[in-house]
């Protein structure tokens, strides 16, 4: 075997990264229940206009703007096993909650809520991650939590489209809140002393790390991590770039609905084909990513994926009214692979780049700042649907989006400097599987 297909093995054979990546997956897997049958239930059920469908990502990006930067803190300091615990059970709770809500007076509420919770639940896994995985394992952690992210999206959407057809959208709401139990079950299997690099944790493959300074105050640790981000030229040009993007792909993200509604008025399940046709397309690109051996650098990969996004969300909006399903899955398809070149390249900078004891806290600041994107870019990509319908926000959008990618490429040795990008694909191509 060679050293990459070793560390693959004993990737596999880590059991606390397994139970820990099992539970992460039964939760992820639920989300895509959960979220469309919530955009069903308020744009074709409620008849809810785009402005009220903007409402729904500014409830969840609210709390991460709030407490995203002060949950990274914590993920650092506090036991990051007991806080996955912790969110999941809360979130299973405020999911049982959410299926009863009879109007979005009740359900904006019960989702910034939960959202704050899942504000806890995403830095502490990135980290928890960055603990219990090898260096040399890193890229295929990553990976594997992307595979997981992207292929929820395939399940996901083609069985909650099925539950549509016989049942209610409320039976997709009670799926995902049994599986973020099952999630916090799963980890209740695990013991601290495993998470935390007992000797029993080594023997799987991970290394022991030392924690961080516990006395050091929350505030100098939050602050430390806006430092760390500025000083370093790599990371500030990748949180940039991913600002602007998501800027400009946030005006449209919770509109598909809205266009949907409008070419396929009778197809509630139209949504879920083309989200599970972006899944499909992610998984490859994400396979086929570990399976390169050409050096290729950041700016490549952050433009060549927002190209790709941009060019399928313009096409969306060419799509005619009464449209088949078929080019709505090519679509789908080609914004999928889009997303997950820039999806594991985003992520694998943001890791990599990031000394182990700091991973909690940039992942909590990345949510900061794209929390704050949400708060403004989808009440603007309402207003702009409303006011010149959705099939021309898309059109118009999907070529702004594609022209940042351009840009990308074009000047991504400037924006990340060849011996940066080179050096990171060196040890990337070296974890591959």
């Amino acid at each position: 075997m060679t050293a990459s297909q070793q560390a693959g093995a004993s990737l596999l054979r880590n059991k606390v990264y397994m139970r820990v990546y099992s539970a992460f997956a039964a939760a992820t897997f639920g989300d895509w229940f959960d979220t469309l049958a919530i955009q069903v239930i308020v744009g074709y059920r409620w008849h809810a206009g785009p402005l009220m469908l903007a409402l729904i990502p500014v409830a969840n990006a609210l709390p991460s703007i709030l407490l995203g930067s002060f949950a990274g803190v914590a993920a650092d300091r506090l036991n990051k096993l007991k806080l996955m615990r912790i969110c999941d059970l809360l979130t299973a709770v405020l999911t049982l909650l959410v299926l009863l809500a009879p109007n979005m007076l009740w359900l904006l509420p019960l989702l910034m809520l939960r959202a704050a919770i899942s504000t806890l639940n995403v830095p502490a896994q990135q980290s928890l991650t960055r603990k219990i995985v090898r260096e040399d394992q890193l890229l295929q952690a990553t990976s594997l939590n992307g595979i997981v992210n992207q292929g929820s999206k395939i399940a996901g959407p083609l069985l909650g489209g099925f539950a549509l057809s016989f049942l209610s959208p409320q039976w997709c709401i009670l799926i995902c809140a049994c599986l973020r139990f099952g999630s916090y079950l799963l980890l209740l299997t695990i013991k601290n002393t495993e998470a935390g690099g007992s000797k029993s944790a080594v023997e799987g493959g991970i290394p022991s790390v030392a924690a961080p300074e516990q006395r050091v105050p929350i505030g100098t640790l939050w602050k430390e991590g806006w430092s760390f981000i500025l000083r370093s030229r790599l990371l500030l040009v990748t949180f940039l770039f991913g600002l602007t993007g998501a800027l400009a792909i946030q005006m449209i993200d919770f509109q598909f609905t809205s266009l949907f509604r409008a070419v396929a008025p009778d197809q509630e399940s139209m949504l879920g084909w083309m989200v599970a046709a972006s899944g499909a397309g992610a998984i490859l690109i994400i396979i086929a990513m570990n399976k390169m051996n050409r050096a290729t650098g950041y700016g490549w990969k952050f433009g060549s994926g927002y190209a790709l996004i941009g060019l399928s969300v313009g096409g969306l909006g060419l799509l005619p009214a009464g449209v088949s399903v078929l080019p709505v899955l090519i679509l789908g398809f080609v914004l999928g692979i889009g997303n997950g070149i820039f999806m594991v390249t985003f992520n694998y900078c943001l890791q990599k780049e990031t000394p182990p004891h700091m991973t909690g806290r940039i992942f909590g600041i990345q949510n900061t700042v794209l929390g704050i994107v949400m708060i403004g870019a989808p009440l603007l990509g309402g207003l702009l649907v409303q006011s010149i319908g959705p099939a021309r926000t898309f059109f118009n959008f999907g070529m702004v989006i594609a022209v940042i990618g351009l840009l990308g490429i074009l000047f991504g040795k400037v924006l990340w400097p060849a011996s940066k990008a080179l050096n990171s694909d060196s040890s990337l191509k070296q974890a591959s599987l």
